[in-house]
């Protein structure tokens, strides 16, 4: 069963996220905020990890550079809540910042269900580990 570290400090994202993921048969680890998910990281291995961008005590992109530091093996899948009202402004693309950061997929604030999944099966389709690979490789 894959196993996938969420980090947000919103407990009911992480809550709808966690029930979610429970429910299309992932393990899940929650971590509200950054400096307990860098503690997560420590503790256990993850196959995949989805990020808040924008949270208290640590910058987003602070943790998405610093979680990309400590796992760069494992995807990322960074999430931003941001307000875009104006999509003619000149604000930055935070999600794009992410993807340059080490963010393997980002995604946009609320998102489907179905958006999610979609996204961590990308992850994990192209970032198998390698012993899968050279186990599909001698079975092939």
């Amino acid at each position: 069963m894959r196993h996938i570290l969420v980090v947000d400090d919103d407990p009911m994202v992480c809550m709808a996220i966690e029930v979610y993921l429970q429910r299309n048969n992932f393990r899940v680890t929650i971590a509200e905020g950054g400096e307990a998910g860098l503690r997560a990281l420590e503790d256990k291995q993850f196959d995949l990890m989805i990020i808040d961008i924008f949270m208290p005590h640590m910058r987003g992109f602070e943790s998405i550079r610093i979680f990309h530091e400590q796992a760069p093996v494992i995807p990322l899948i960074a999430m931003s809540g941001h307000a875009f009202a104006n999509l003619d402004s000149p604000a930055p693309d935070f999600l794009r910042m992410a993807l340059e950061l080490g963010a393997a997929r980002c995604l946009r604030k609320p998102f489907t269900p179905d958006a999610l999944l979609a996204a961590i099966n990308d992850c994990l389709a192209e970032h198998r580990p390698r012993s899968d690979v050279a186990t599909a490789v001698q079975l092939g």
